[in-house]
């Protein structure tokens, strides 16, 4: 037996008798998980047993030796995560210098499923697909354990399949594990999961204080293609070890000593999207409530006589406009009937609806008349009414100071499908024609170029837009590039014959300096009371100009939506004026949308329909939003296409996130950045870019909405 057979297996024993030890002692305290080199739950290079609390969001990036790996992972559930992983792997020609490559990059896609929760006695447990879909260059499943000793130390103990059982191997116990078909990558390879030889891997970690830690493990990855077949690095050990230190309390970095041979580092960003950074929100508080004087002390001011006032209504929207100003609301509309007053409002600025709602109804108890005694607020969306909010006034003047003055409030609040003004109504004059205008930043990125993995321009964009009357917009923009460089570059596959509807962008921002973005006329109305409408005209976006309408029924008090849109759009030319000549392709194409509130968070969302390239199929989306406006989600198409005929990545897929600009600046807004990290993007499965769609206009202007947001009524 040789010397490093015997470490091997006195690594094991003593990982062995850790793991059972862990069995057998009570859990004392909860030390906080930490993210490892792939930027999973985990050791240094192994995964773990445990979460990360849910909903977190998690940016890492970690290196040792020639490998350097990118990972986003959200907690999509407390049981469930998910991790998009970017893989560079330099000297990848040293050996094999046919290779085109100095540098190998990898895309992996992860899910992890924990099994068991910790207990007194028992580990917390998880199974994981690490890399399950595409090249299969780092797959591997595994089973891990994690268990805590006391407030400090804990221990996690493992069986890796795949490349996590190319070291130690201990058996087949299910069969051997037949060779991978790439094909055009992109795919689950089912037939691979948790078959072939299993390895056992494990380590510890020990909380020195609360910002330092020591970790050390056994790795079951003997990196046979990086490190024997490429000779990128050489692996003398299985052991690692490392140290890392909790800078903030979302920041932690780590450094160690790696497989005998090379040092390494990670540094990971934990981010809760319901934690603004910047703590609670700023602006200006809220207006105080005004309750009425008794009837009994003046029962003069309780008459109805300035219902006969002739420019009663119109008193009532300058106060009310008056009282708002410094909310970032305007009232659009006012009517009466009896003992009723409906407000019609435009919300610019909170992006929880029934806060906006709740800085309306207090400006009510200010400015409307003692014999008011229903207060009804209906939010416009582009002139549309939405849902209405129904309060007795009475209510709000004896629930603002009420301990659970919220809970009650809703319980006696009616939100109700809009329907027609009261039939004594005046709208606000002053409002319509509106122009308005903007300039700022403009940044575009192009990612996983095999070549240039990250490439961006940057620039300025003019946007403007002129609101003739409610539903009727005229908007452009215009961008300048100033900085940067963007090129596609040659992706394998990529001989198909579909039309260039996407994969031409790059020379769209190349050769249009400066470009017309999008110059539109749009019309939004409701046909009927539930159902809402929008037609488009004129250059969509950067690379199709044409006519896009949409129709959407939307109940207020039902958890799900039906939409169809059609489309016809022709492509533009790329130096980014008027003309569509270039390329002569025009197409017919549209969508039957269904959008379903799933619960606890999450929306489901089906379309299917005609692509751009004339493909046909469906795209199945996925979202989790949390309170204050972030989204995280992730969507598929699957179309008529082959995925030969896709080509590389056989179909499209990605992550899609919503950041509200709120949650940064801690300032309330409705502007977000909306960001689709697509690991590869192809003509297959694309779709039109349209300026708001309905059901993205519409998102929160129900009684789920409403709900979700009801705590912020009183803010």
């Amino acid at each position: 037996m040789t010397a490093a057979t015997i470490g091997h297996s006195a690594a094991k024993l003593s990982l062995g008798i850790l793991a059972m030890a862990a069995l057998a002692v009570p859990v004392l305290a909860q030390m906080r998980p930490s993210l490892n080199l792939n930027g999973v739950t985990g050791l240094i290079d192994m995964p773990s047993g445990e979460m990360q609390p849910d909903g977190y969001l998690s940016l890492d990036h970690g290196q040792f030796g020639p490998i350097s790996r990118n990972a986003l992972t959200f907690q999509i559930t407390p049981r469930l995560s998910g991790s998009f992983r970017y893989v560079g792997i330099a000297k990848w020609n040293v050996v094999r210098t046919a290779s085109p490559f100095e540098t190998y990059y990898d895309r992996n896609f992860d899910l992890r499923y924990r099994i068991l929760d910790e207990g007194k006695y028992l580990p917390s447990v998880t199974v994981g697909l690490q890399d399950f879909v595409g090249t299969g260059l780092a797959m591997a499943e595994y089973v891990a354990a994690t268990k805590s000793i006391g407030p400090r130390f804990k221990v996690t103990a493992g069986l890796g399949f795949g490349r996590l059982a190319s070291n130690g191997a201990l058996g087949e116990p299910f069969g051997q594990r037949p060779d991978i078909d790439v094909g055009e990558g992109g795919l689950p390879n089912y037939n691979q999961w948790f078959r072939g030889p299993v390895a056992p891997f494990g380590g510890f970690e020990y909380q020195i204080s609360d910002k330092w830690a020591v970790k050390a493990e056994y790795s079951s990855d003997r990196y046979v293609v990086e490190s024997v077949r490429r000779e990128t690095f050489e692996r003398r050990s299985p052991l690692n070890f490392g140290v890392e230190y909790q800078y903030s309390g979302a920041v932690r970095i780590g450094a160690y000593a790696m497989y005998g041979s090379t040092l390494g580092f990670n540094v990971s960003i934990n981010l809760n999207p319901d934690q603004r950074p910047s703590g609670g929100m700023g602006g200006p508080g809220p207006e105080p409530v005004l309750p009425r004087r008794p009837i009994a002390e003046n029962p003069e001011v309780w008459e109805t006589t300035w219902l006969a006032q002739s420019d009663a209504k119109k008193l009532l929207i300058e106060n009310m406009n008056r009282n708002l100003v410094r909310t970032g609301l305007t009232v659009e509309q006012i009517s009466v009937t009896g003992n009723t007053v409906q407000i019609r409002f435009r919300n610019t600025i909170y992006e929880a609806t029934a806060q906006a709602a709740g800085r309306i109804a207090r400006a009510m108890t200010q400015t409307m008349p003692a014999s008011v005694e229903v207060f009804e607020m209906v939010p416009l969306v582009n002139g549309m009414a939405a849902a209405k909010v129904v309060l007795r006034r009475s209510d709000i003047e004896a629930l603002e100071f009420a301990p659970d003055g919220g809970t009650q409030l809703r319980a006696r609040a009616d939100i109700v499908e809009a329907g027609a003004p009261l039939p004594d109504r005046l709208a606000n004059a002053e409002l319509y024609p509106k122009f308005s205008w903007s300039l700022g930043p403009f940044a575009q990125t192009m990612l996983f170029n095999p070549k240039e993995p990250f490439q961006i321009i940057a620039g300025a964009r003019l946007s403007a837009s002129y609101e003739i009357s409610p539903g009727v917009i005229l908007s452009g923009s215009v961008v300048k590039v100033l900085a940067g460089d963007i090129r596609a570059g040659k992706r394998r596959g990529t001989g198909t014959t579909l039309q260039p509807v996407r994969s031409d962008a790059d020379k769209y921002y190349n050769e249009a300096d400066p470009g017309v973005e999008t110059l539109t006329a749009a019309w939004y109305g409701k046909l009927a009371p539930q159902i809402y409408a929008r037609v488009t005209a004129g250059y969509l976006e950067r690379m199709f100009g044409g006519v896009s309408a949409e129709v959407l029924w939307k109940p207020v008090n039902r958890r799900w939506a039906l939409g169809v849109e059609a489309n016809y759009v022709a492509q533009r030319d790329r130096d980014g004026g008027l003309g569509f000549g270039s390329y002569d392709y025009r197409v017919a194409g549209g969508f039957v949308s269904g959008y379903f509130d799933l619960g606890r968070g999450f929306d489901g969302q089906v379309d299917l329909g005609r692509y751009l390239a004339g493909d046909l199929g469906g795209t199945v989306t996925v979202m989790r939003t949390f309170k204050n406006g972030w989204q995280v989600g992730a969507f598929a198409t699957f179309t008529n296409l082959s995925f030969a005929e896709y080509g590389e990545g056989s179909f499209d897929k990605g992550i899609r996130m919503r950041i509200p600009l709120t949650w940064l600046v801690g300032q309330p807004t409705r502007a977000g950045r909306t960001f689709v990290l697509r690991p590869l993007g192809r003509d297959g499965g694309a779709r039109v870019a349209v300026n708001d769609r309905l059901a993205n206009r519409l998102r929160g202007y129900d009684e789920a909405g409403f709900d979700a947001q009801w705590g912020r009524f009183w803010k």
